[in-house]
């Protein structure tokens, strides 16, 4: 693979750009805007980047990241995704994005809800329990001793070998959560969520470097779903 693309290009979607330029991808970026809008980060990440319409980021990606707005999820581009592996980077947060029954209920999951609108690609939650900030200081180089590990889920074998293989291009390990009903384990307010990584200065100071999966295994074991958390 030699192309990323972008749907959304916010906190985690430049930096995720920042991070695949640094590896040696090329970027298409694109957000809700349009592509002149995102002019001043293309020239920051240089001749390896350019902007597009969603529709075209999704187009020229070998592998493409969503990372939109959960509310906004139904406009990704469809056919475009076909056949592709896609990361999804979501989080519900109700005052943002609306109360979405299947989540209050949680009888689905944010991936899920995703891979329901693109069921020709491969979904791969990921990167949605990070703070951005983190995300890009954080990176490492392979067998680095404090190298961290970040968390995946999806139904694609083959999917997560891709994903898995990205991670560790920019500068990660990966440890498998399982299959994308079981992405709710690392989902907001959750114990696998950002405070795996923050620092004991808190998001104002350095991250927490290696977090490793014998630390993040027991977090996904405490997990509880909303319903037993709510008074």
């Amino acid at each position: 693979m030699t192309t990323l693309g972008l749907i959304g290009s916010g906190n985690i979607g430049g930096t995720l750009a920042r991070l695949a330029v640094q590896a040696g991808y090329d970027v298409v970026l694109s957000n809700s805007r349009g592509p002149e809008t995102l002019a001043g980060l293309v020239a920051e990440l240089g001749p390896h980047a350019r902007a597009a319409t969603s529709a075209e980021a999704a187009e020229a990606g070998d592998l493409v990241v969503v990372t939109v707005p959960l509310h906004a999820y139904q406009a990704v581009p469809v056919e475009p995704l076909a056949g592709k592996v896609v990361i999804d980077t979501n989080n519900y947060y109700p005052d943002r994005d609306g109360k979405i029954a299947e989540l209050e209920d949680e009888s689905t999951t944010t991936s899920e809800l995703l891979a329901a609108h693109l069921p020709t690609s491969h979904v791969v939650k990921a990167f949605n329990n990070i703070y951005f900030t983190h995300l890009l200081k954080l990176a490492r180089p392979t067998g680095a001793p404090d190298r961290t590990t970040l968390l995946i889920a999806g139904d694609d074998p083959g999917a997560k070998a891709t994903v898995t293989a990205f991670l560790d291009a920019i500068g990660y390990d990966t440890l498998d959560a399982g299959p994308l009903a079981e992405g709710w384990r690392f989902q907001r307010d959750t114990a696998a969520y950002t405070g795996l990584y923050i620092g004991p200065d808190g998001l104002a100071g350095p991250p927490r470097t290696g977090v490793g999966p014998d630390e993040i295994r027991p977090q996904l074991a405490a997990a509880r779903r909303y319903a037993d958390t709510r008074p």
